[in-house]
């Protein structure tokens, strides 16, 4: 019976990557719609072609083989040791073959988040180059260390603290892309139009806000499916108890989002007089991603204030990178699952019961995971692309920026019969 429910959960978990594909091409352009949702397929099967072909084998599972040393009395399992192309991983549904189902999806979801920071520019040959990247070499490695059994994961036995948690991936999967939207949007600079001359921000609408906020429900489910997955086969429950999980999970996933939404369109109504949907948007998946952090792990009352608080910082986040840093994302992928997932990491270390560990050593678990996470990830995402970027340029050329995305790549646009956009953002 659990094989059969964490199955379905692992099947519902496409729905989230599928939810922040209309998100994204919707907060875009429409001249770069089909491209937005091109790329989103292009980059879910180069993330799990890339992630059973090489990545497996560096996430590994817990209680796998390991790359492992000793340093100062203490035993680091650093790296997955498996073999290439999962042969050694047998598919008859086993911990092994769910974890690898459970590691493609996530890596794909992963994946995805960073399309929306490079929405109307970044090109899709370098999309799917930086993808086989990072779902083969850089997610396996945060991958392993939380959830492979790795050094995060092993803090108590090694240093007497406590064991870094994250129950439904705010770090593994939500950080990380967030970062990796970070990396993509610093390469790529802003739109052009999108900011003067002296530096002030333009506002370039989204073309279709209705496709956003149904994403927003489509993601919904597939988050349900994704922290329900991940909290049986990788967070330590017991497989007997799971059933009595499920109903927590659901709820907690359902509430941190309403709270996200509800207390963005309250921030946006004091700040801007009027709610903001596509802000309102985001604060609903920002709940999502700060949720997902303790997933099964937190009372009711702190999955409603988690995500409030996920909710309100997203949308001073969006601004702060937007208008102050001069960072122009368009689907705010930093702010929603950077910076939620960060507040949901650190969240956990007061609000989960996972731990038996003391208030004070889960705190300190969870800053090192988070300075892990911006110390060691951040650069090495950067660098990676920096790399890339020389050989492959990721920014569409000049002319690309004023035809859109859709004609300037596949030739044809989303919406044919309709004119599809003006001239005022994109002077030529």
């Amino acid at each position: 019976m659990n094989l059969i429910v964490c199955l379905l959960c692992i099947l519902l978990s496409p729905l989230a990557a599928a939810g922040l594909a209309l998100i994204h091409q919707g907060l875009g352009r429409s001249r770069s719609a089909a491209h937005a949702m091109l790329a989103t397929l292009c980059a879910l099967a180069v993330a799990a072609i890339a992630f059973v072909l090489i990545g497996a084998s560096w996430a590994g599972y817990a209680g796998g083989a390991a790359h492992s040393f000793q340093s100062g009395g203490a035993h680091l399992n650093w790296l997955g040791n498996e073999a290439l192309l999962a042969r050694n991983i047998p598919l008859d549904g086993s911990l092994p073959s769910l974890v690898l189902c459970l590691q493609t999806f996530s890596v794909g979801l992963a994946a995805v988040i960073p399309l929306s920071a490079g929405t109307d520019r970044w090109r899709l040959a370098p999309i799917c180059l930086a993808t086989a990247i990072f779902a083969g070499f850089i997610y396996p490695v945060f991958a392993h260390w939380v959830w492979g059994g790795g050094w995060l994961s092993q803090l108590a036995t090694n240093f007497g603290i406590a064991p870094f948690q994250d129950a439904g991936g705010a770090g593994v999967i939500q950080v990380t892309g967030g970062l990796m939207a970070l990396s993509v949007a610093w390469l790529l600079g802003p739109r052009r139009g999108k900011y003067t001359e002296d530096g002030m921000a333009t506002a370039i609408p989204g073309h279709n806000i209705v496709l956003v906020l149904f994403g927003c429900l489509i993601a919904l489910v597939g988050w349900i499916g994704l922290e329900s997955a991940a909290s049986m086969l990788v967070s330590g429950i017991a497989p007997e108890s799971f059933p009595g999980r499920i109903t927590g999970i659901i709820l907690n996933a359902v509430l941190s989002a309403s709270a996200g939404c509800l207390a963005a369109v309250l921030t946006t109504q004091i700040r801007y007089r009027k709610p903001d949907a596509s802000l309102s948007a985001n604060g609903w998946i920002a709940g999502l991603v700060a949720g997902s952090a303790a997933s099964a792990f937190i009372s009711l009352a702190a999955a409603i204030f988690i995500g409030a608080i996920a909710g309100v910082l997203t949308t001073y986040l969006v601004e702060l990178f937007e208008l102050r840093l001069l960072i122009d994302d368009p689907g705010g992928a930093i702010s929603v699952h950077a910076g939620a997932g960060i507040w949901g990491l650190l969240a956990f270390g007061v609000f989960g019961t996972h731990s038996t560990a003391t208030l004070g050593n889960q705190i300190l678990a969870q800053w090192i995971g988070v300075a892990t996470l911006v110390g060691f990830m951040l650069p090495l995402i950067h660098a990676s692309n920096l790399l890339l970027n020389r050989f492959v340029p990721y920014r569409v050329d000049r002319d690309g920026d004023w035809q859109g995305m859709d004609i300037r790549e596949l030739g044809a646009g989303a919406y044919p019969e309709f004119v599809i956009h003006a001239d005022e953002f994109v002077p030529r």
